[in-house]
């Protein structure tokens, strides 16, 4: 069953060992917590806070962004680029756009990248009602995640001290597992070529004769 807004309100409510709640309109301090604790759902609170914490595969975004003719840096990188309105967590700034070139020489200011080039490829942890603030697309660790934020974030107000430590192990425990999980959807990964390497093919590709090998 996809998770829901109630479903999860209800998993903080066993973690901190409370009762369930019926509706998200019950009369209860413990849902005014949980709503305090959830904010707007994607630009505040637990859900903003949980995808910033992570390279989450089911919230990422890519995007070709050109530089803004509109802003002209002072002195430095020459130009500037608007960064996303629902940019969460930067997973990646290159120069390509099949993300082998990572840019390395660029500047993050005020909502703002700076850079040399004119174009660059952004990946990040989008926010956006279509992407990480959907739970529909939550996996369900990340649900479960969600939850234990929200219950690390109450249990102080509901419980005092007595349960604290308990749900701060558990916060840490799904924290780990949603991030191993998560890194599983990703494709496999290899180290980049090294320089002596590099340069022995090159010496190969410019010495086809005795068997391909320069001597």
């Amino acid at each position: 069953m996809a998770s829901s807004k109630l479903t999860i309100y209800n998993d903080a409510l066993r973690l901190v060992k409370e009762r369930r709640l019926a509706a998200l309109t019950d009369s209860r301090e413990a849902r005014r917590l949980l709503d305090d604790a959830w904010g707007d759902g994607s630009t505040t609170g637990a859900v903003r806070h949980c995808l910033e914490i992570g390279q989450w595969t089911f919230a990422m975004r890519t995007a070709q962004i050109d530089y803004s003719p509109s802003i002209t840096p002072a002195f430095g990188y020459r130009y500037a680029f608007d960064q996303p309105a629902d940019l969460a967590r930067v997973a990646g700034i290159c120069s390509d756009e099949w993300f082998k070139q990572p840019l390395l020489e660029y500047q993050d200011e005020r909502r703002f990248w700076y850079a040399d080039l004119q174009t660059i490829y952004v990946r990040w942890v989008s926010n956006g009602v279509s992407y990480g603030a959907d739970i529909s697309l939550w996996p369900e660790n990340f649900a479960k995640l969600v939850a234990a934020y929200l219950a690390k974030e109450i249990v102080g107000g509901l419980t005092g001290d007595a349960d604290e430590a308990r749900v701060m192990r558990h916060w840490d425990e799904m924290l780990k597992s949603a991030k191993s999980l998560d890194a599983m959807n990703r494709p496999t990964a290899f180290f980049p070529t090294g320089s002596w390497v590099r340069s022995r093919r090159q010496r190969v590709d410019r010495n086809p004769g005795n068997g391909g090998w320069s001597v």
